[in-house]
C-alpha cells in the first residue's frame, strides 16, 4: 500500500498509546507515522491540536488516518488540508453527517471536568480523571502506564468548551470504524449507517497497548476493505 498510516492518539495523550501497533504495522512492510501533540508543545486550543497534528502528516503523501478517541473529531479538518486517502477510526469520536461544528464532550461531561480545574484553569493528566481500579485495568503492565503517563497533556478547562470545525465532503471518502467493547457504541452504531466496515475488540479504550497484534490485524483488515485505498 502506497498511502501512509497516520496514528493519531487523543490530544490528552502521546504517541506512546500506538507506538507497539505502529511497530507492529512497520514490521508489515506498512509506511506509518505517529501524530499528535508532545507535552513539551503544551497545546491549549483546539487550533494548537490541530496544528499538532498536521505538522506530522505528511504533505507529500496520500494518507490513511487511524485517529483515537477525541483525535477523531479533528479528522474533517485533517481531511481538508492533507491528501487523506481513508480513515479507521479507532473507538474515536465520529462527527455526525451535515454537522458544522461538534463539541468536544457532551455538557454533562464537562460539567465532571469543571470539578478537577485547579487555580490556573488546567485539569489534571488523563489518569488522574478516574479511580485508580478504573485507569489500572486500561493498562497491560506498570511499564506501558509508564510510558504513557510520561507523555500525558494537561489542557485548559477552556479547550473542551470549544466546538470543532467539521468541512463539508470529509465523509466522502472511504471509512471504517474498529470499536474496544461498548463505549462509542453510538458512533460504531453511525458508522454501520453510513455502510462503513465495522470491527469489534472486546477491551478497554487503551487496547492497542493490551493487544497490539489484535489491534494491527483489525486495522489492516479494514483497510483492505476500503475501496480506492491501496
Amino acid at each position: 500500500m502506497d498511502a501512509v498510516l497516520c496514528l493519531l492518539p487523543s490530544p490528552l495523550l502521546g504517541p506512546a498509546c500506538w507506538r507497539p501497533v505502529a511497530g507492529i504495522l512497520s514490521d508489515r512492510g506498512f509506511a506509518v507515522a505517529l501524530s499528535g501533540p508532545a507535552s513539551g508543545d503544551a497545546p491549549r486550543t483546539g487550533a494548537d491540536v490541530l496544528a499538532a497534528y498536521l505538522a506530522a502528516i505528511p504533505t507529500d503523501r496520500d494518507v490513511v488516518l487511524v485517529p483515537h478517541s477525541n483525535a477523531g473529531l479533528f479528522v474533517p479538518s485533517l481531511a481538508n488540508q492533507r491528501r487523506v486517502a481513508g480513515y479507521v477510526f479507532v473507538d474515536a469520536g465520529l462527527p455526525l453527517d451535515g454537522a458544522d461544528r461538534v463539541p468536544m464532550i457532551p455538557p454533562e461531561f464537562y460539567e465532571m471536568l469543571a470539578g478537577k480545574v485547579d487555580g490556573d484553569g488546567l485539569l489534571p493528566p488523563w489518569t488522574q480523571w478516574w479511580d485508580e481500579d478504573s485507569v489500572s485495568e486500561v493498562f497491560p503492565d506498570a511499564g506501558a502506564r509508564a510510558a504513557v503517563e510520561r507523555e500525558e497533556i494537561r489542557l485548559p478547562l477552556s479547550y473542551f468548551a470549544e466546538t470543532v470545525l467539521v468541512p463539508p465532503g470529509w465523509a466522502d471518502r472511504p471509512g471504517a470504524y474498529l470499536a474496544f467493547g461498548d463505549t462509542y457504541a453510538a458512533e460504531r452504531t453511525s458508522a454501520v449507517a453510513r455502510g462503513w466496515p465495522v470491527t469489534t475488540l472486546v477491551g478497554e479504550h487503551l487496547h492497542m497497548l493490551v493487544d497490539p497484534v489484535a489491534v494491527a490485524d483489525a486495522i489492516t483488515n479494514l483497510i483492505a476493505g476500503l475501496h480506492g485505498v491501496g
